[in-house]
């Protein structure tokens, strides 16, 4: 099978299995859905999303969450890991974003960047949900899909994204990324992967393990 032939495979089979995928993060705004991929570092969606019910019930803005304060926000993001780092770039981001940018969230990767507790996968994930910009968000399970099927060489996050870019127009950036997201996540796991039961990997195969 061609590359071209495995990319048109992988498109349907995403496209069949995932026709809508929904984010995974519940969020209201910009500023929630910010606050939501922050503490999605190492904490799974799931009780990211049920921390967040509670967190924002008191602080669903920049102003609130100032107003909270380190220690509160702390508590309320407890349950998620590294809470106390965490606690701490929410509040000074909150801060950045009252003082310099009139309570809203910046619409530049350079400028996400810059705000605490901010990389480069957080900023692709705002930039594509929150503002429609497009951006093409490479999480574990993405970095790892890509080169097992062949589609990167697995050499770096950075590379993985570009070639990404590449592959898929960037219309569909938005949908892709989350249906590998979920096909990861659901068929194609880094443990106790078995081909011959992966919709995908049992036609195409494994470039990696």
């Amino acid at each position: 099978m061609t590359k071209k032939d495995r990319i048109t495979f992988i498109n349907q089979k995403l496209d069949e299995l995932f026709p809508n995928p929904p984010i995974p993060l519940n969020y209201r705004d910009p500023f929630t859905l910010l606050v939501a991929v922050v503490l999605s570092a190492q904490c799974t969606d799931a009780r990211v999303n049920l921390v967040t019910a509670e967190l924002f019930k008191v602080a669903d803005t920049p102003a609130k969450m100032v107003a909270l304060g380190v220690d509160k926000i702390a508590e309320y993001i407890k349950p998620c890991g590294l809470y106390q780092n965490k606690s701490r770039n929410i509040f000074k981001l909150s801060q950045i974003l009252v003082e310099k940018y009139n309570g809203k969230v910046p619409q530049t990767f350079e400028e996400l960047e810059a705000l605490p507790g901010v990389g480069h996968k957080t900023a692709s994930v705002m930039m594509i949900h929150a503002f429609k910009i497009p951006a093409f968000p490479v999480d574990t399970h993405i970095h790892r899909l890509a080169a097992r099927w062949g589609l990167s060489d697995g050499s770096s996050v950075e590379r993985t994204e570009a070639d990404l870019k590449k592959i898929f127009p960037p219309e569909s950036w938005e949908r892709k990324h989350l249906q590998i997201i979920l096909f990861g996540r659901t068929y194609c796991k880094a443990m106790g992967h078995k081909v011959d039961q992966c919709p995908i990997c049992s036609t195409i195969g494994c470039k990696t393990k």
